[in-house]
C-alpha cells in the first residue's frame, strides 16, 4: 500500500506542477504550436470527463471520482497481496484521478493542454493525468487477462 500512496503523490504533484506552470502562463484557449501540424501546447478549461461528456457535470464528476477511487481500493486493493507491478499500476491510476480531482475542485474544471493533430485528426486535447488513467486501465486489463489465462494453463 505504501508504494501504490508514493507512486500516486509523485504522478499527482507532476501533474499538478505542469497544469499550474501552463495555467499562470498561458491563457485559456491560447496555443503554442510544438510541432507544426503536429502538435501544440493549448490550454483549456474541460468542465467534462473525457472527450468532454458530461461537461458542466462537476459536482457528479468529483462524485465519481471519489467513488471511483473507494471503489478500486475496497475491491481490488483491500486485504490483497498485490505484486511490485500491480502496486505501480494502481499508484499510477490514483495518481490521474487525483490530479484530475484536484483540477475540479479547486478551479471547476480540468486543464488539458497536450494537442495532437494526426492525419488531419485533432484529437481531443488531454493531458498528464488523462494518460495516467488510460495507460493503467490498459495495463490492469492486460496484467488481469494474463494472470487469468496463466490460471487457465494450471
Amino acid at each position: 500500500m505504501k508504494r501504490i500512496f508514493i507512486v500516486a503523490v509523485i504522478i499527482t504533484f507532476i501533474d499538478q506542477i505542469i497544469k499550474n506552470a501552463l495555467f499562470f502562463n498561458f491563457s485559456l484557449n491560447e496555443s503554442l504550436t510544438v510541432i507544426d501540424n503536429f502538435f501544440n501546447i493549448t490550454l483549456l478549461g474541460n468542465t467534462g470527463a473525457a472527450f468532454s461528456i458530461l461537461l458542466a457535470n462537476t459536482s457528479l464528476l468529483i462524485a465519481v471520482s471519489v467513488i471511483a477511487i473507494i471503489l478500486i481500493y475496497w475491491f481490488f486493493i483491500k486485504n490483497q497481496v498485490l505484486d511490485k507491478k500491480s502496486q505501480y499500476i494502481y499508484g499510477i491510476l490514483f495518481g490521474g484521478i487525483i490530479g484530475n480531482l484536484i483540477d475540479r475542485l479547486f478551479r471547476g474544471y480540468v486543464i488539458d493542454y497536450l494537442d495532437f493533430t494526426i492525419f488531419g485528426y485533432s484529437f481531443p486535447v488531454f493531458n498528464l493525468a488523462d494518460i495516467c488513467i488510460t495507460i493503467s486501465i490498459v495495463l490492469l486489463i492486460f496484467y488481469i487477462y494474463k494472470g487469468e489465462k496463466n490460471e487457465n494453463r494450471s
